[in-house]
């Protein structure tokens, strides 16, 4: 059943396809009883702000209400502002401040800051070693979406190493790591843990001494653990979950998932069933962890615990195919959300069973078309294509498109959401929306 939409903004029709309602190659697994099991999330202050990728709750979730959810490149724009050099990480926010990363033509890379009420620039924090690491035309040497504590904001970015400084952008310290030889570059995001960073590599070639997953100090930049790994790729970023007594660290990356312990980085267990290669960030609910990898390849409902191999015990429910290439899955309320980008088709899933609730198309398909990862906000859920559209759900029974937004700027970065406002940041500039 095809609709014909107008666009809030566009001015020309979008045509939408509402496709059958059947999970192609889910299967099922009875559910064991299993400990409680959620997103470790920052603590204090950290929770009112967007410190790190995909918010507070590490899931793309804003809470609260008031977000405009209808914008174009004037209605709602409270201002822009353009952002020297290239990168395609999300911003992050600490009260008046945001942060973000740029890679610079000369080879050199720093962390830059703004002003959160009108934009202002601050300062630009640049590491100590510029780099010509190799990048895919949708990657850079500053995708890599940087965190923060409220004291010091921590960045990375591959050849040119960790980096942190504090928030009047002078350098705390800095760790290189060798050269990497991941063949579209570097990037997954660094994750905070209580006291350490974690960070992941898959790749294969360069100085720094092949596949791993590791913790740093984030005091002093020092190694606490470091774990070798077999991925030769992958731009995958870990994520801290409780598991009843217990952290985990997740790593979805090329065939496996990876579950270590963050105090020894001894692994704990392992789960095969993904893809080559592995680009969205896992989601974690109802007892399960969410990952999606490969070029619409399969999504995983995974049962963490156990030890060893856990592939034949532990998948709760398994759709083959569909799943995102780039964008991360969204979990919200009972559902999880998912957008094939080789096809630009939305998907909405029963998150406890993996039964297809609903199937949509969004504008119009294009290979590798998205690279935001999908918010939801006030009972809606958003998703934004790299052409700067952004396709406006309502988060019910039934595909319903409420809106497509427009920037009139190319956007590959995911926004980040704090006190009624969005800020995206788009090819050369930096956007804050809000009524």
């Amino acid at each position: 059943m095809r609709h014909a939409i107008r666009g809030v903004g566009l001015g020309v029709p979008l045509t939408i396809v509402a496709l059958a309602s059947f999970a192609p190659g889910a299967t099922t697994q009875s559910a064991s009883s299993a400990p409680a099991v959620h997103m470790v999330v920052p603590e204090g202050e950290a929770t009112g702000y967007w410190s790190r990728w995909r918010g507070p709750s590490g899931q793309g979730i804003a809470e609260g209400a008031g977000y405009p959810d209808t914008w174009s490149d004037r209605e709602n724009v409270l201002w822009k502002r353009s952002v020297p050099g290239r990168g395609h990480s999300s911003p992050i926010i600490w009260k008046d401040r945001i942060f973000l990363t740029a890679a610079f033509d000369d080879g050199r890379t720093a962390i830059l800051s703004f002003r959160r009420s009108d934009g202002s620039p601050l300062w630009q924090a640049f590491g100590p070693e510029p780099t010509r690491e190799y990048t895919h035309q949708k990657n850079s040497r500053a995708s890599a979406t940087p965190t923060t504590d409220g004291e010091r904001v921590y960045a990375w970015f591959g050849d040119g190493g960790l980096l942190a400084v504090d928030f009047d952008g002078r350098v705390v310290w800095h760790r290189s790591l060798g050269t990497f030889g991941n063949y579209h570059g570097t990037a997954g995001s660094p994750l905070l843990y209580r006291d350490r960073l974690i960070l992941f590599e898959d790749q294969r070639g360069g100085t720094s001494g092949g596949a791993f997953v590791a913790a740093f100090d984030a005091k002093t930049g020092r190694t606490l653990w470091r774990t070798a790994r077999q991925g030769t790729v992958g731009w995958s970023t870990p994520i801290a979950i409780s598991a009843g007594d217990h952290d985990e660290i997740i790593v979805s990356s090329q065939y496996r998932v990876h579950s270590y312990d963050p105090s020894t980085g001894r692994e704990l267990w392992r789960c095969g069933g993904n893809l080559d290669e592995v680009i969205p960030t896992p989601v974690v609910g109802y007892g399960l962890v969410f990952c999606s990898s490969g070029r619409a390849g399969p999504t995983l409902a995974i049962r963490p615990g156990g030890s060893g191999d856990v592939t034949a015990t532990h998948v709760a429910w398994k759709s083959s195919r569909g799943s995102p290439f780039v964008p991360s899955p969204l979990l919200y309320r009972d559902y999880l959300y998912v957008i094939n980008d080789m096809a630009s088709i939305v998907t909405r899933f029963e998150a406890t069973t993996g039964k297809v609730a609903w199937q949509g198309r969004l504008g119009v398909a294009r290979r590798e078309g998205f690279s935001a990862s999908p918010v939801a906000v006030d009972g809606k859920v958003f998703f934004t294509n790299d052409e700067d559209e952004t396709f406006v759900l309502q988060a019910g029974p039934d595909f319903k498109l409420l809106h497509v937004n427009r920037l009139d700027a190319r956007t590959l970065a995911s926004p980040a959401l704090v006190d009624r406002r969005w800020y995206f940041r788009a090819e050369r500039e930096l956007v804050a929306i809000g009524k």
